[in-house]
Formats: C-alpha cells, structure tokens, sequence
C-alpha cells in the first residue's frame, strides 16, 4: 500500500471523524515545525505527512478511495485513473524585484523583508500567517543577482511550496553609473582647468572624501582612470574595479576682443 496514513495518526482503520480529530491534534502539536527548532526539516516533513494523511481520512471519499486502492507512487489512484494526494510536484517559484541603492550593493547591507502565505496550522486548517525573512546583499552584487528561499510560498496538499526568489535590482545614482565592475562618473571642468589643471574632491560610495589632482591637460572627451575605487568584486574578495572619469569640458560661450587677443599671444606658440 506504501504510505500508511492510518499509522501516520496512530489510529485503527475503524477510527471515527473524532477519533481522526484528536488524533490529529495530538501528533500534529508534537511535530509542528515550531516546536522543533532543533530538527525542523525533519519536522516540516513529518508534519506534511501528518496533514496529508489527515485531509484524506477526514474526507469520506478520499477516504474510500484510499481504503480501496491504496497509496502507491507519491500519490492515490481510482481504478479510472483520478489521483489524489501529494505528487511530488512543486509549485513554480515566485519572484519578486529587490530595489537596492548603489551604496547598498557597495558596501554590503542586511534587508527585512515581510511575506505573507498561506500554512497548515496545528489542526490542518490553512492560514496566513506573516513572516519576517533577511536577505544579506553581499558587496559587489550585481543586478540580477538571484537570492533564494526555498519552500517559502503558499502551502497547499499534494504541492510542494515554491521557492521564493528575489532578483537584486539597481536603483538610479544621482553620480554614479556603473559599467560591470567599474564606476563612471561625469565631471564637468571649464576650459581654463582643463588646461591649467583643478584637483577634484569627490565622495566616494562608502562617504570616504577622495582628492584627485588633474596635472595633465585635459582634452575635450577625455577620461581618467583611478584603480581600486569601483566596486567591489564579490567573487575575488578585496579587489575593485576602477573608477572612470569623464570629462566634460565648458567652453565660454563668447569671448571679448582682448581675450581673444591674449589666448592667440598665450597659445599661438601651441601645436
């Protein structure tokens, strides 16, 4: 026969509805999962068994079937062919978007999250019931990132939960983009600093205040590449990508005569 519910509630076969009841109540308070802390996988699955075997002896049809035909393959058949019971089949996961901010995925940070489902209750009646789940976003994580919590979706007889999945997503930065590995930053510089230098004082992701010197002329479209302050490489611990920075370079919009004057008698020397 397989599975025998009968002894899964320590009953005879004659048993009466409330002899099923209390029987029930009685096991079901003993291996619910909560009170099992220290061997809950095994308890969660004791506790399926339990309520399966429950909602099949406590429905007079399901009952008569299984009388009949028996338990065989995860489940229990009609001689037509219907199935009852669990299957083995697992419910499709559910997934949800997990915003994050650029600093967020920098540096690291522990999210609360609360969910609502559905669960068998000691006494084999669906509830909701709210839980509070964290989700450790680890440095350098990348959009996409895919953070699982298995058999954390709806209970239902005869389904295995599904899987809830969160995929990290990446908010907008007021400064920053990033490109892989690394961090772009836009910085806009007027002509006469592009030529005769500027230091820069940026902040960083993690509020560090970095000064970079310009010593070099600066040509329209150019970039600057600074090692070691992009993001974080989650799977090569202690390494970053570069930070890259564009610039941009304002030109005036008009020049009087003895401007002109002076730039063709500064830079007419200039190749």
């Amino acid at each position: 026969m397989g599975m025998d519910y009968y002894n899964l509630l320590k009953v005879n076969r004659n048993a009466s509805d409330e002899d099923l009841k209390r029987a029930y109540k009685r096991i079901a308070m003993i291996w619910h999962p909560d009170k099992n802390p220290l061997k809950k996988s095994e308890a969660e699955a004791k506790f399926k068994q339990i309520s399966e075997a429950y909602d099949v002896l406590s429905d007079p049809q399901k009952r008569q079937i299984y009388d009949l035909y028996g338990y065989k393959d995860g489940f229990f058949r009609t001689s037509n062919g219907a199935a009852f019971g669990r299957t083995g089949r697992k419910a499709p996961a559910v997934e949800s978007v997990l915003p994050c901010h650029l600093e967020e995925l920098y540096k690291g940070v522990k999210k609360k999250m609360k969910i609502s489902r559905t669960v068998y209750d000691a006494f084999g009646k669906l509830r909701n019931v709210e839980e509070i789940l964290t989700i450790e976003i680890n440095p350098g994580w990348k959009k996409g990132t895919k953070i699982t919590f298995a058999e954390k979706g709806n209970q239902e007889l005869g389904v295995i939960p599904a899987d809830l999945i969160f995929l990290v997503d990446e908010k907008p930065h007021a400064l920053y983009k990033r490109d892989g590995n690394d961090l772009v930053i836009i910085q806009e510089i007027t002509l006469l600093e592009a030529l005769t230098g500027k230091t820069l004082y940026i902040t960083t992701l993690d509020g560090r205040n970095k000064m970079i010197p310009l010593l070099d002329i600066i040509k329209p479209g150019g970039e600057m590449v600074v090692p070691n302050e992009g993001m974080p490489i989650s799977k090569e611990p202690g390494k970053k990508g570069n930070l890259i920075i564009k610039f941009d370079v304002k030109y005036p919009s008009r020049l009087t005569p003895e401007e002109k004057s002076d730039l063709r008698r500064v830079l007419g020397g200039i190749s």
